[in-house]
This record gives C-alpha cells, structure tokens and sequence, in this order.
C-alpha cells in the first residue's frame, strides 16, 4: 500500500480564494492526503473542504512559512503548492524565498501557480 501523499499548500492572499477553488475540485483526492497549510489559508480551505486531514499551521508572516520549511527540512513534505502573488510585495518575502530555496534542496515538486499544481495532482492521480 502507497503511503499517503504529504502535501504543503500555502497561498498569498490575492491568491487564496484560487488555492481553495484548486482544493475544492479536487477534494476526492486530497482526502487520500496528509496536508500542512499555513494558517488562514488552512482555515479557509477546511471550511470549504471539510473532511481533508488538514493541520493549519501559524500564518505565513508569523513564522507559518518556515514551519513548513522545517517540515520540508526533515523530510516530512513530500510536494509543496505554493500559490504565489508575484504583483503584490511581500513584507515576509525573505521567509518565503527561504521556503523556495528549501524546497530546490531537498528535490521536493513544487508548483507556483495551478497550471503546475494540475500537472502536480494529475500525476499522482494517475501514478
């Protein structure tokens, strides 16, 4: 039996109702994963989704994007969808490029933008 998919989503803010709408069609198979979210956007997709193995975890500013790196670090991700604002600054922004150059060492998928978390999930759909 295939060990469940650890799966880290984080989305910026201009970018959460997206990463809740990428969750909400594909909630079947998310309910086969083990996820790490950081806070708000944690919350928001478990109030969409309810029933995913969600564990919301501090927001992004407040240390939520190293917690996952952590988890990254200790190989305990095994894929990260981080759905990224690229027009709106980031005051946190050190934390999130530390978090992206985590993910590029320890070889974990990562997907930026849906395109390339479809690609992502259609992979382990159908692998």
């Amino acid at each position: 039996m295939t060990p469940a998919l650890r799966l880290a989503l984080i989305a910026h803010d201009e970018k959460k109702d997206d990463l809740v709408a990428f969750a909400s069609d594909h909630i079947e198979f998310l309910k086969t994963c083990h996820i790490v979210a950081t806070g708000t956007t944690g919350q928001r997709i478990l109030a969409a989704c309810p029933g995913l193995n969600l564990t919301p975890l501090k927001s992004g500013p407040l240390g939520g994007d190293q917690q996952i790196g952590a988890l990254i670090s200790e190989g305990r991700i095994d894929q990260l969808i981080f759905f990224v604002d690229p027009l709106t600054p980031m005051p946190h922004d050190v934390d999130v490029k530390a978090l992206m150059r985590l993910a590029i060492v320890y070889d974990i998928p990562m997907a930026l933008n849906r395109a390339t978390a479809e690609i992502m999930l259609e992979n382990q759909e159908n692998g």
